[in-house]
């Protein structure tokens, strides 16, 4: 338990402190102030708050769907703590990848691609903690898991999280819906379940969130690829 709060602080203050060592080398004092103007900016319109209810509703939806249709096991639970751990990620985590890596990736890359590099090496962070946290209990059942969750449902998740900062400029808001993401993921997750059953739940959960940017893509085509 003590090994694996290290390891959660240690993964928290890795994007936090790079995010704001970088912009201080990068940008100056001036970046720095213009850092912590993004990261307080909450006068946005109400309608970019409500994606940070999309992570409980497509997780809600995607078990209540399984849990009437293919077993009850997959019955949302709720665990209170899973909402602090969310809050802490979004918190630290979003001022390296939103507060500097995106302002300059995009300085070179359309805001689509940006999303998906960033994504991916979102999910890539997580996996020494990933691996040293449910490799022993998944065995065989450890990589579809790892690629399920971190690396297809994160990454859809950052594409939706560059597009939403796109148009708000606000860390703020990035970090609410990293929060959501994270926090609702470990609250309503069905415990105790099969890791076959944890996996499929997973990649219905991805698949529903690509769903959701293709949408975005379609409609919003122009200003993603920007």
């Amino acid at each position: 338990m003590e090994d694996a709060m290290l390891m959660f602080m240690a993964m928290l203050a890795g994007p936090s402190f790079a995010g704001i060592f970088m912009t201080a080398v990068v940008d100056g004092r001036n970046g720095l102030r213009e850092l912590f103007a993004r990261m307080i900016r909450w006068r946005v319109e109400i309608r970019w708050y409500l994606v940070v209810l999309i992570p409980p509703i497509f997780i809600l939806l995607v078990l209540l769907t399984l849990s009437g249709l293919v077993s009850p096991v997959f019955v949302p639970s709720f665990t209170m703590i899973g909402l602090v751990i969310g809050l802490l990620a979004g918190f630290f985590e979003e001022i390296g990848w939103v507060g500097f890596a995106l302002p300059k990736m995009q300085e070179k890359y359309n805001s689509l691609y940006t999303g998906l590099i960033i994504g991916v090496f979102w999910g890539l962070w997580h996996l020494l903690a990933g691996y040293l946290g449910s490799s022993a209990t998944l065995g065989i059942f450890w990589v579809p898991h790892f690629v399920s969750m971190f690396i297809l449902a994160m990454t859809a998740t950052r594409v939706i999280i560059v597009w939403v900062y796109n148009h708000t400029k606000s860390v703020l808001l990035a970090q609410l819906i990293h929060a959501s993401s994270t926090g609702f993921l470990y609250t309503l997750g069905p415990s105790p379940i099969s890791p076959a059953n944890e996996i499929l739940w997973y990649i219905i959960y991805a698949l529903t969130l690509w769903v959701f940017v293709i949408v975005i893509y379609s409609r919003y085509g122009n200003q993603l690829k920007r």
